[in-house]
């Protein structure tokens, strides 16, 4: 027999249940802002955090339709939220809604991050470094002297291009449609960065796939590959930028031929990682936070 009866919740020692009774009018919010947003991991990862570092914040999703970012930077500051990460369609507006922008940001015109200051939103952007932290945990990768190809040119790949080029990679090739974007893009790796083929693949110790190309089903009969499959092998480094699914068809052939795979779950967890650090100046348990989105 069911009851209509409001059920009175239970203690979970330090669960989320009992986190979630101890927030207050007091409570420090950030946010993620995104469209749609429903699907993020951003605030499991922020409160995890919060949670392992004992402080009294929480996140969560604020769904903000393309065109409307400046217009919610206004009301969330007029609201004090300490900080928001900034997913699409909004990292280009968000870097022209800031009062300011970090070096990064400023080069890569686009925004993942903001940390509401005394003065104003302070814009930056963690992803390219979050990507890097990922690779150096999971593979100990180092691009330093290292052939790179990135795939792409949009805010993503430009961000993984920028990190390459920070990161003192011998070569940043990119390979994108448009030869100009492309141009562009190889810029903000510096010297290193050119714009090349897909062909130079075979001989790259990383290669990055920053587009949706590649999610295609491999049983469609001509499957469509952002590089060859048959360019890669052992000895090389494959990312998928995607990570839904974890394992793509592209990422599946690619291990095929002996690469060492990877998706962009590990940038998800460490461009968040360093968004916490910005905001708090403590640094973030990774470990947990890691242990969170696998479901540990």
């Amino acid at each position: 027999m069911s009851s209509d009866r409001p059920r009175t919740p239970t203690s979970d020692g330090d669960g989320p249940l009992a986190r979630a009774l101890r927030l207050s009018a007091a409570t420090s919010v950030v946010g993620v802002i995104g469209y749609p947003i429903s699907h993020s991991l951003s605030p499991l990862l922020h409160n995890t955090a919060f949670a392992e570092m004992g402080l009294d914040w929480v996140s969560v999703g604020f769904p903000v339709p393309p065109g409307q970012a400046a217009r919610a930077l206004i009301g969330a500051r007029a609201m004090g939220i300490r900080g928001l990460s900034v997913t699409m369609p909004h990292k280009e507006e968000a870097a022209q809604a800031s009062d300011r922008c970090t070096t990064e940001a400023d080069r890569l015109h686009a925004v993942n991050c903001l940390i509401n200051e005394e003065d104003g939103w302070l814009g930056d952007n963690t992803d390219g470094a979050g990507l890097l932290a990922a690779l150096a945990r999971s593979s100990r990768f180092d691009p330093s002297g290292q052939r790179c190809m990135v795939v792409g040119a949009g805010g993503a790949a430009r961000a993984v291009i920028a990190a390459l080029g920070d990161g003192g990679a011998s070569e940043v090739i990119v390979v994108n449609r448009t030869a100009a974007r492309g141009q562009s893009a190889a810029a903000l790796a510096g010297p290193s960065g050119r714009v090349g083929t897909t062909a130079e693949a075979s001989s790259c110790a990383l290669v990055v796939n920053a587009t949706p190309v590649g999610m295609d089903d491999v049983d469609s009969g001509s499957p469509v590959w952002p590089v060859d499959p048959g360019l890669l092998g052992p000895g090389q480094l494959v990312v998928d930028l995607v990570y839904h699914p974890p394992v793509t068809p592209w990422l599946a052939a690619a291990a095929g031929q002996g690469s060492i795979t990877s998706n962009g779950l590990g940038m998800l967890v460490h461009q968040a990682a360093l968004q916490i650090e910005r905001w708090t100046g403590t640094t973030a348990p990774v470990d947990a936070m890691w242990a969170a989105v696998e479901g540990g």
